[in-house]
């Protein structure tokens, strides 16, 4: 197992290295940026991951960089951010529209021999069930509409005209790119899918994950907790400490 300061990746993915641990390589919800996820990347650190949280383009250090045209193209751009075949079987975790991005990166790294241990979902509607979904809103109105119902960001920062400006941005780059998102029934994938979801989501059902389990030919698990689409958020350590014990 390569030593993690030793990897070479691109700048903008931030990095909670533990060397030696086992890599999970975290995938932001859909307008999400890295620097959301910094509690979660530090708890798996502390839970005993090397852990790796993606940037996606038109946010933060990539502002500059186009938005991706499909998931598959998101998925294979961050692919192509590190050479993850030298930290060993690697972990995915992602959160929402981020899981289904993982699960592409997923079937993009076994295509090119790298091995992923197992995929960690979150709060995701399978991938064989978004193209019959309806397509998630790009005006602005909708966007912050949006945003609110979901939760996960701070009401203060939506009266924020500087702030407001860049979320939608990133948020209309990553919704364009799932609004083209399709994918067949029996797409699998052989590293284990383990899903998590709140008991109080209102967006994605304990019937929506269980969905999930026919997208791999290895194990299947689901595990609830307390809380909404965004239970992740109060419970970063439990969800590491799973992560990184499984």
């Amino acid at each position: 197992m390569t030593d993690a300061r030793s990897l070479v990746v691109k700048p903008w993915v931030k990095r909670y290295p533990v060397d030696g641990g086992p890599a999970t390589l975290v995938f932001p919800h859909a307008g999400g940026a890295a620097l959301a996820y910094r509690s979660l990347g530090t708890a798996l650190a502390k839970a005993g991951s090397d852990a790796y949280v993606m940037q996606y383009p038109q946010r933060g250090d990539r502002l500059s960089h186009p938005a991706p045209a499909s998931v598959g193209d998101l998925a294979r751009d961050l692919f192509d951010a590190g050479d993850w075949a030298a930290l060993g079987p690697v972990r995915l975790f992602g959160h929402c529209m981020g899981a289904v991005v993982a699960f592409e990166f997923a079937r993009v790294a076994e295509r090119e021999g790298v091995e992923i241990d197992a995929l960690w979902v979150s709060a995701s509607e399978a991938p064989s069930t978004v193209a019959a979904a309806p397509d998630l809103p790009m005006a602005q109105n909708e966007i912050i509409a949006e945003m609110v119902d979901l939760g996960g960001t701070d009401p203060r920062l939506l009266d924020d005209d500087d702030f407001v400006e860049l979320l939608l941005m990133a948020v209309r780059a990553d919704y364009s790119a799932f609004n083209r998102y399709a994918c067949d029934a029996d797409a699998t994938i052989a590293a284990d899918i383990h899903t998590l979801g709140g008991d109080r989501d209102h967006r994605v059902s304990e019937d929506m994950l269980r969905r999930w389990e026919t997208h791999t030919t290895g194990a299947f698990t689901l595990s609830m907790f307390d809380g909404g689409h965004f239970f992740v958020n109060d419970h970063t350590a439990e969800v590491a400490e799973l992560v990184n014990d499984v």
